[in-house]
């Protein structure tokens, strides 16, 4: 796998995940979360472990979506849990992400709601 950049700090996980899916980076966006994370997408369903989004970006990432940054809400901490959020731009609900400190220092995602919207019923 590439040597890809780290994120220092939790609000860097968003700017990181903009930059690689519009680069077209499936293993690059793989690479901020956990071995383990659970994502919450598509929605109503959950994409578990590393791979399985890796695979899942790959498919979103064919169809070449164009992401913007958003300016993220303030982070919470709890020694090495961070809570992170952003306001969608498109004001649908709202962005979550649940972060752990690694060994190294950086950060990876653990736990990742793009989109708290209701479902249709």
């Amino acid at each position: 796998m590439p040597e890809y950049e780290k994120a220092l700090r939790p609000e860097d996980l968003t700017r990181l995940f903009v930059e690689r899916s519009n680069a077209g980076d499936a293993a690059g966006v793989a690479a901020l979360y956990a071995e383990d994370a659970v994502l919450a997408y598509p929605p109503g369903e959950l994409t578990v472990g590393r791979e399985a989004i890796r695979e899942l970006w790959a498919a979103v990432l064919a169809r070449r979506p164009r992401f913007e940054p958003e300016e993220p809400l303030p982070t919470l901490v709890n020694g090495d849990i961070a809570l992170t959020s952003t306001p969608p731009r498109d004001g649908a609900g709202a962005r979550a992400q649940v972060v752990r400190r690694q060994a190294d220092g950086s950060w990876l995602r653990i736990l990742d709601q793009p989109e708290f919207v209701p479902l249709p019923r």
